[in-house]
């Protein structure tokens, strides 16, 4: 059997920031239809790596990124390599051999053409119109790929065939949940007609049902369109299941490629599950929820059942999970709880002090009251990109600190966030730009504790994260409860995760709560299998 053409040559890529060097004289190839799996923990250089090989920011401090291509010498479309010596699809000419060094003194011209054929999926953002319905969302990324606009209707109702979501063509994309979300985003990639693919974490944050629902359309995808892919992420069981070759970052350098079960093998052997915890002593209920509904009338969809009458307590120190597939109801009911949003129905009150505060009632001395006690890492975060870490810390208390003091709360809250003592200082003085996306998701839950909230929500708190700093955020948690009386609400897809550092955990499902108990009796699998939403849902 022919061996595949490269479309990708990376040779001796180095890439410096602030004098620390994130990609160390990195080379392979990326073969054409071939999907790769680049694995490796938080600030291994993924992420980085993935913008050098899309052309996104800056060159990289030295080597090369050669792609190599068919184009039409008529109307100029770029296709995979397989396709020179052919008919161009678009005017029938013959295609021929073109190769664009991407950050070496490429045609402007090509390396723009070539950008517009590549595309990107990116952790932790879903990049859509917001307030458009999902087919004009697919329609702008038509136009902006000079889709012919009398053909751009039919071929929107295609990709989002393609995706599996004609049902919700006409619905506005902040309605849609989470996965639906990523599903939408997959379609305005696939508009591109893209001869490449890169996936950074495309569902870190999605539970596991639906994320192998998209993994599915990912390699459909491939297949289908006659592209390839590289996908990164911190889950084993993704790069087993899409990837047909894997490579190990660890700081920077490739330090093993080659079978993806061999690549995660060497990856984990650091790696010890936590396997249960013993849970903690909990004490006095602190928030208490009965029949909490929340409810949105609109247009198109008619009376939407967010939360449905759902009843729960938490207590002290407790560390309480809330699970279930994407649109479950999930973050809507953590809104709630943090008071961003109103319930429609029920009583939801939280205990500060000896005062119960009712959620229901605005005003600085009912829901106000309990805003500045209650902590929330949104699934979508966001840090200021111009102010360093230290700065981003220190800005969410909002007070003025000495220098000193406020080094010391900003390295203990790092620490809890799961950061080793050893990194702590050079952490501080960075900028989010100079991080990793697993590191800029960890300042932003130091960022959530070092306000010393008395109950902390954490929306998907480990999405972005590999399993070995999992681990680490597993015991800062747990640490926080037995040190500093900390209580935890947690919403999450990762049911490891769940099963090592919950004491309960509800299971949502339609709006509505159908189980709760302890995570071996609600989630049933033991820790260390691939993780699974159990059935009931």
């Amino acid at each position: 059997m022919q061996k595949a053409k490269p479309v990708i040559s990376v040779r001796n890529v180095s890439m410096e920031f602030s004098g620390k060097m994130v990609l160390d004289n990195v080379s392979f190839d990326l073969a054409d239809g071939e999907i790769l799996g680049v694995i490796g923990r938080s600030g291994s250089g993924k992420t980085v790596l993935m913008h050098l090989l899309k052309g996104i920011d800056s060159p990289p401090t030295s080597g090369s990124i050669i792609y190599h291509l068919a184009a039409c010498p008529g109307c100029l479309r770029i296709a995979p390599p397989g396709r020179a010596g052919g008919s161009c699809m678009s005017c029938g000419e013959r295609m021929e051999p073109l190769d664009i060094d991407l950050w070496n003194g490429a045609d402007p011209a090509a390396r723009d053409r070539l950008i517009r054929r590549t595309a990107i999926m990116f952790q932790r953002t879903f990049a859509l119109y917001g307030n458009d319905r999902v087919i004009e969302n697919v329609l702008h990324a038509l136009d902006d790929a000079g889709y012919p606009a009398d053909l751009a209707v039919r071929r929107a109702a295609d990709l989002l065939d393609q995706v599996k979501l004609p049902h919700r063509m006409m619905h506005i994309a902040r309605d849609l949940s989470g996965g639906e979300k990523q599903r939408v985003v997959l379609a305005r990639q696939l508009a591109r007609e893209p001869v490449i693919l890169f996936a950074d974490e495309p569902t870190g944050t999605l539970d596991p049902r639906t994320a192998g629902l998209v993994h599915d359309m990912l390699a459909d995808a491939v297949r289908k369109e006659r592209m390839g892919m590289l996908i990164t992420s911190h889950f084993s069981g993704v790069i087993e299941d899409l990837a047909g070759r894997a490579l190990l970052l660890e700081d920077g350098r490739i330090v093993r490629i080659g079978e993806p079960r061999d690549v995660i093998s060497h990856f984990l052997r650091d790696y010890e599950e936590a396997g249960e915890h013993a849970s903690g002593q909990t004490g006095e209920r602190i928030l208490t929820a009965r029949d909490v509904s929340k409810r949105y009338l609109t247009v198109d969809r008619g009376m939407i059942r967010a939360v449905d009458n759902v009843s729960f307590d938490v207590a002290e120190r407790e560390i309480f999970g809330i699970v279930g597939t994407s649109g479950a109801g999930k973050t809507t009911l953590s809104r709630m709880i943090s008071g961003i949003i109103e319930p429609t129905a029920g009583a939801l009150q939280i205990r500060i002090g000896s005062d119960w505060v009712d959620m229901t009632r605005p005003g600085i001395g009912e829901r106000g009251r309990a805003k500045m006690h209650l902590g929330l890492l949104h699934q979508e975060y966001d840090l200021y990109p111009h102010r360093n870490v230290l700065d981003n810390l220190t800005d969410a208390i909002g007070l003025e600190f000495p220098k000193e003091l406020a080094m010391l709360k900003a390295r203990a809250s790092l620490k809890m966030a799961g950061f080793s003592d050893g990194i702590t200082d050079s952490v501080l003085l960075r900028y989010p730009g100079e991080l990793s996306s697993g590191e800029r998701h960890r300042v932003a839950l130091a960022q959530v504790l070092i306000r010393e909230p008395r109950l902390v929500i954490l929306d998907e708190p480990t999405g972005t994260m590999d399993p070995i700093t999992r681990q680490d955020v597993v015991h800062s948690i747990l640490h926080a409860r037995h040190e500093m009386d900390e209580t935890f609400i947690i919403v999450s897809h990762d049911m490891d995760f769940v099963r090592e550092v919950c004491d309960r955990v509800a299971l949502m499902k339609g709006g509505r709560i159908t189980a709760m108990g302890r995570p071996d009796e609600v989630l049933g699998k033991p820790a260390g299998q691939r993780p699974i939403v159990p059935e009931v849902v």
